[in-house]
């Protein structure tokens, strides 16, 4: 199944490479744009939905092993496939540890890369997905007091109520306020899910000593 609003790129400064892609990327339903130089796709607007880039790795100027690192370096999220008619082994370990979904040898057959397009789009849908939900939390986390991000800290620990009290210096039924409202701003309704939460946001917990 496609995603919604998903696209595949290709890059390839060979025409007749291009058009049997743009051909391919059609028949099987894909909405696709192709570039001839990697600059050039660069300059187009980041998309908005799931996508992925089909690129040649040997090409005037940029070439492909550039722009995969030229979009970690600006946090993009398309996923990449590169072909090559110039297949290294340290060339295709180099850009898998680097997140590519997949590294062809021309000539490669049509449904193999169709299926590198589908697991990379579906890569690329199920990223924008946990982005969106860490954004979320974010969000949620920022509207949070000093005092109850504190309580959030040590409620994700497992400390009780009377522990967090003791930890802060204040009264266990101001605890269970502030408790109660951080739970509240954050929209959730169990230790469980406020774990959930806090790995989410990549914040880390903090136990400290109990205070005597």
């Amino acid at each position: 199944m496609i995603p919604a609003n998903s696209i595949v790129f290709a890059i390839d400064d060979d025409a007749s490479v291009r058009k049997g892609l743009a051909r391919l990327f059609r028949s099987a339903g894909y909405k696709s744009e192709i570039f001839e130089l990697a600059s050039d796709f660069l300059k187009r607007e980041q998309h908005a939905g799931p996508a992925c880039v089909v690129v040649d790795v040997r090409m005037p100027g940029i070439n492909g092993m550039d722009l995969q690192e030229t979009l970690i370096q600006h946090g993009r999220e398309e996923q990449l496939i590169f072909i090559t008619g110039h297949g290294e082994i340290a060339m295709c370990a180099q850009a898998m540890k680097a997140g590519a979904v997949d590294f062809l040898s021309k000539p490669f057959r049509a449904d193999e890369l169709l299926q590198c397009v589908e697991r990379a789009l579906t890569r690329s849908d199920e990223q924008r997905r946990r982005s969106a939900e860490q954004d979320k939390a974010r969000r949620l986390v920022d509207l949070l007091t000093p005092r109850e991000f504190e309580v959030m800290q040590l409620v994700v620990t497992g400390m009780l109520n009377k522990q967090i009290a003791a930890e802060l210096g204040t009264a266990e039924k101001t605890v269970k306020v502030h408790r109660g409202r951080m739970m509240e701003k954050l929209q959730v309704s169990s230790v469980a899910e406020l774990v959930r939460l806090v790995e989410r946001v990549g914040i880390a917990s903090e136990r400290h000593e109990t205070k005597v």
